[in-house]
This record gives C-alpha cells, structure tokens and sequence, in this order.
C-alpha cells in the first residue's frame, strides 16, 4: 500500500477518515478533463487486488472502477482521496492464519436504481469474520 502511494508521488499525503464522500454522485461529464486511461486503470487494478485484503474499500473501488473506459479529472481525484484512506489504515487488513476456527456473517446493502449515467442499481456487502 506504502509502495503504491509512493508510485504516484503521494507518500506524503494527509490521510483522511472515509474512502468516498457519502451520497457521492460520480458520473460522466462531458465537460471534464480526460485523464490517461493506462494509469487509470493500472491504478484501479492495484486497488482490485488490495479490497481482497482490505473489504471496507469495496464498495469505493466497485464505484470507481465504473469508469475504466473514459476515465476523468473527477474519477481520478477519487481513486486519490481511496489511496488518502488507505494511508492511515496501513496494518487493519484481513490476516488468515491456518488452522483457527472462524464464524463468517455477511450482510447486505442495496441502493436501487442510484447510478445518474444509466440508474443501474450498486450494492454493498458487509462480512465479519470472528475467530472462535
């Protein structure tokens, strides 16, 4: 993760307490600087393999990787404010040790018809893993 921030020059940043601002609205816009795809998405794949160990950062990669395709100045911003988050959170991911008997719940969370490109609905999920 500290490799990843310093890939991009922001090993220095100011962590922040939440990956996404809450009601975001991210969409297209036509009016918005196109950014260089290849970075995009080389950025969103690193963030895809880092929510297998770090499942409170989902949600916000799911929203941000939407964009792969035509990605924008605002879509960028928030791949950056997800990397802010995941600098104060360096050593709270998911560690599995063999032979450890665990209770798994998982809970749901569905948002319908949110998108404001094409009103295709999101959904998040919660799990929790306790060790017995």
């Amino acid at each position: 993760m500290l490799d990843l921030l310093a890939e991009i020059g922001q090993l220095g940043c100011k962590p922040i307490e939440t990956p996404i601002e809450q009601n975001h609205k991210l969409g297209e816009s036509i009016e918005d600087i196109v950014v260089d795809r290849q970075s995009y998405q080389r950025l969103v794949e690193k963030l895809i393999y880092l929510s297998h160990i770090m499942p409170n950062i989902v949600y916000d990669v799911g929203v941000v990787s939407q964009f792969m395709h035509n990605p924008k100045e605002t879509h960028l911003i928030d791949v950056y404010r997800i990397l802010k988050y995941l600098k104060g959170t360096p050593g709270k991911e998911i560690q599995f040790t063999k032979g450890n008997e665990m209770i798994l719940e998982a809970y749901t969370n569905t948002d319908y018809a949110c998108s404001i490109n094409n009103r295709r609905s999101t959904f998040g999920i919660g799990l929790f893993l306790e060790e017995i």
